[in-house]
């Protein structure tokens, strides 16, 4: 079984494009987790008018878990062997599922390249991985992280050993924390083809990566040591 996570809030925009290319790649025996963090437009009027039973709604309580929050709210109520992970404006590529899917057979953890788009879809960056320098690697990556949560796959076995997420969700995001527990435990595959248009908007709720330009020297250095603490931590869990 295939669990495919979204995490919504306030996403009526561009939700019903996203959740469309994901539906139809998916079985019937596959699932569609929702972690919805109280969106306030029309976001859960459109889900619900799927009707579909892959998909599967969950409502935070209590609400404002914030971005990272949502998503480990969505991963917690996964069953599948295999897991997507899917913000709520992108499109995914026709052949995503098969091509990931085919990866994961060789590894734990398979993370694609993009196409950056604008909100209407218009391309900014052919290539994430060309644009950022994407690499393989703990240190390179512990040190800063390109690889887009949008883009991963993994299997279940990384999915145990990363939840729970450290509570100081905002020092370490949830895509960055999945980073560092495959550079570290596990064998990380990256696909060299874009296989979704990852929509960059003004109302975008991504953690945007472990840091800013704007961050203090300081802050950038807690964030690491404490990231790296739940690293070292989570390496002594059996």
């Amino acid at each position: 079984m295939i669990s495919v996570v979204l995490a919504t809030f306030n996403g009526e925009l561009y939700l019903k494009q996203q959740l469309d290319s994901i539906l139809s790649q998916l079985s019937q025996e596959d699932e569609l987790i929702i972690s919805d963090d109280h969106s306030t437009d029309k976001t859960i009027s459109i889900i619900n008018t799927y009707q579909d039973p892959r998909i599967h709604l969950f409502i935070n309580d209590p609400k404002n878990h914030g971005y990272s929050g949502n998503f480990e709210n969505a991963l917690t109520h996964t069953k599948g062997s295999i897991i997507f992970m899917s913000d709520q404006d992108d499109v995914w590529f026709a052949h995503k599922v098969e091509k990931m899917s085919q990866a994961l057979a060789i590894c734990d953890i398979a993370i694609s390249d993009a196409t950056v788009t604008g909100a209407a879809l218009e391309p900014l960056y052919l290539s994430h991985f060309e644009h950022a320098h994407v690499k393989k690697g703990l240190m390179i990556n512990f040190a800063k992280t390109r690889y887009i949560g949008a883009c991963m796959a993994f299997n279940r076995l990384l999915l145990e050993k990363a939840l729970p997420f450290p509570s100081q969700k905002k020092h370490c995001p949830h895509d960055y924390w999945i980073t560092l527990i495959g550079e570290a435990f596990f064998k990380v595959q990256l696909i060299d083809e874009p296989l979704i248009y990852y929509r960059r908007h003004s109302q975008n709720a991504s953690s945007g990566g472990i840091t800013t330009s704007s961050d203090s020297l300081w802050l950038k250095i807690y964030r690491r040591l404490y990231c790296g603490a739940h690293l070292i931590f989570r390496s002594m869990r059996p």
